[in-house]
Order: C-alpha cells, then sequence, then structure tokens
C-alpha cells in the first residue's frame, strides 16, 4: 500500500521534532537526524513543508524497486554539504561536552562523533556514502588542532568533502518490522543522549565549564573572522530573534547588543571562575608573571610526580593532573575582555 501525503502532512504537523513523518515513509535516517536535532532546529520544520510530496513521491517509487532507478552518482548537493559539516558540528560540540574527559578523546572520540554526525547526513533520503572513507578521513584530520575544541572544524570539512565524494545511491532492502526500526533508532538515540545526559545530571558544574570554554573558544577563534563572527553571533541569537517576533515586538534590533553581551559575559565568567581556581592549584595570586607560573609548575611537577611518590600514587596522579590542567588554562593567551566588540 502507498504512502499517502494527507497523512504524511498530519505526521509532519504533530511529530516534526521527533521525525515521525520520516518513521512513516521509511526514512529511518532522516527521523533519526530529526529526534537529535529537534526538527533542525525547528528550521527544517518550515523547510519540509514544500519537501514533503516529493518524499512522499520517493517512497512510494522505491517500493518494490531492487535498486534506485537513478544508478551511478546522486548529483552534488551544495545544501548537503552544508548540512553535513554543520551536523558534524554539531555531534563534536556534544561529544566535547559530554566525553572530553575520557583518555584520547581528540584522537577517537572526537572524530568518531563529528564523522558520525556527517556520515548520519549523507544517509538521509536514498543517499548514502562510504563510511570507511569518511571515518579515516576525519581520523586522519583529527591531530591537526589536537586538544582544542576548533578541531571540530576541520574535522567536520575534512569528512564532508569526503563524504561528497563517495557519495552514491542507497541499494533497496527488504522491508523490516516496525519494531526492528523503532529498536534500532533507539539505541542510536540513546547512544548519542545517554553520555550528554550522565554529564549534565551527575556532573553539572563541570558540565557547564566544558560548555563555557567550548564557546568561548570559537567565539575567540571567530574573532579572527568578522564575517564567520557575524554569522556564529546570528545563529546563537536566532531563538531570540524568533522570540521577539512572536511577541509583537518590531524593535528587536535595538537589544540585539546587550543581549549579545549577556551571553559573552556569561560564558566569560565561567573562564574567569577557571582562572582564579588554576591560581590557586599553583599557589599563586592573580596577576603572576608568566616566568612566575612556569616557575611553580616547574617546582610543583617535582613535588607531585607520580614517580616521585609512589607512597600515594593516587593522590599524587590527582594533583600531577590538576597542576597540568592549571598550567594549561594560564598559559592559554586571553583577549582583554572588551576586544570583542
Amino acid at each position: 500500500m502507498g504512502k499517502g501525503l494527507l497523512v504524511t502532512y498530519a505526521l509532519w504537523a504533530v511529530g516534526v521534532p521527533v521525525g515521525l513523518h520520516h518513521l512513516y515513509l521509511g526514512r529511518d535516517s532522516h527521523a533519526l537526524l530529526w529526534m537529535l536535532t529537534l526538527g533542525g532546529g525547528g528550521l527544517g520544520w518550515l523547510w519540509e513543508f514544500w519537501k514533503l510530496p516529493s518524499f512522499v513521491a520517493e517512497a512510494n517509487r522505491r517500493r518494490g524497486q531492487k535498486q534506485n532507478p537513478g544508478g551511478g552518482i546522486p548529483p552534488l548537493s551544495p545544501i548537503r554539504f552544508a548540512a553535513q559539516m554543520i551536523v558534524g558540528i554539531y555531534f563534536g560540540l556534544v561529544a566535547l561536552i559530554s566525553l572530553s574527559s575520557m583518555a584520547n578523546f581528540y584522537i577517537v572520540g572526537l572524530p568518531l562523533a563529528v564523522g558520525l554526525g556527517v556520515l548520519l547526513v549523507a544517509a538521509v533520503g536514498n543517499q548514502t556514502s562510504n563510511t570507511k572513507n569518511t571515518l579515516v578521513a576525519a581520523f586522519l584530520t583529527s591531530p591537526i588542532f589536537y586538544g582544542r575544541p576548533i578541531a571540530i572544524l576541520p574535522i567536520s570539512l575534512a569528512a564532508s568533502i569526503t563524504a561528497q565524494k563517495h557519495r552514491c545511491y542507497k541499494a533497496s532492502v527488504g522491508s523490516e518490522k516496525l519494531c526492528v526500526r523503532l529498536y534500532r533508532l533507539g539505541l542510536a538515540y540513546l547512544a548519542f543522549t545517554g553520555p550528554l545526559a550522565y554529564s549534565a545530571f551527575c556532573n553539572t558544574a563541570t558540565t557547564l565549564s566544558y560548555v563555557a570554554e567550548t564557546f568561548g573558544s570559537f567565539l575567540d577563534w571567530f574573532n579572527f573572522f568578522p564575517l564567520l563572527g557575524h554569522l556564529m553571533e546570528s545563529v546563537l541569537l536566532l531563538p531570540y530573534w524568533v522570540w521577539r517576533l512572536l511577541v509583537g515586538d518590531p524593535g528587536f534590533s535595538s537589544g540585539y547588543f546587550q543581549e549579545w553581551e549577556k551571553l559573552y559575559e556569561f560564558v566569560h565568567s565561567f573562564q574567569d571562575e577557571k582562572q582564579q581556581l588554576a591560581y590557586q592549584v599553583l599557589g599563586l595570586s592573580e596577576g603572576a608573571t608568566n616566568e612566575e607560573i612556569h616557575q611553580s609548575y616547574l617546582e610543583l611537577v617535582k613535588i607531585w610526580h607520580p614517580d616521585h611518590n609512589r607512597h600515594q600514587t593516587e593522590e599524587a596522579q590527582r594533583h600531577f593532573l590538576e597542576i597540568q590542567a592549571a598550567y594549561e588554562a594560564l598559559s592559554r593567551p586571553r583577549k582583554p575582555r572588551g576586544s570583542w566588540r
């Protein structure tokens, strides 16, 4: 039995954040993408109003076919490429917030998360891409900016280019039971949200610190690229704009700077607290010179190195890691508070 357009529109209207209409049409990858991004941040909900007839026609055409009738290589899509970049960055940020404390995160966890985000978009609709080549590109790019959140950008770019280069049509498979499809989607959803939920509820302070540090790193980086920085501001303040328009206040632009300044100050409040803790760990007062920071770091490393404290290995390891983190936080150059303006 073919898929109905009216049913699809009804599911689109009531269940777009969880992708019910895509699930109905057999577009499981698209449904998962909508679950993880809440309908593309709301923008995809409006975009798909015009695309649903083509989705329904594609689903009905695909039924009973062993192979996509187009064959060959799908046409290049700038929209799909942009979506791969955005979702790859989104997956990387979520991984950075929830998994960055794991060992070898920047070598294994980050490129894997970004690569899976790119592959998820690549698998939307009747297309897919080569999983192995896309992940290899992500893993090979990850060491370029090792240890920095900005590594998400080149990893996502390399994976997206590779996914586009190896794009192909999906081979049709036999229909699966709905319970099997829901089970698979549920596992994928839990794999994405589980670590984030655990980090948010069980280690709230650290999670907020990761969020602030990540956004702060991105904001500092975008200061060197004014056009990209303006675009990032627009994306971050989009919910604010929408809210002001919905409540009927056409003068929302007058508060733009003030709202952005609040966001910036919120982010830097966590960074300032982190710096104060770093000074305390190294036994220094705020405003210490680079030479004093380096000297205190060397002295404390000698005292708390695990090799010199075999009788209290766990405590020495904890202090040693704290000293390393504090030194990295204070060694990182910071811009004056008003430089972004």
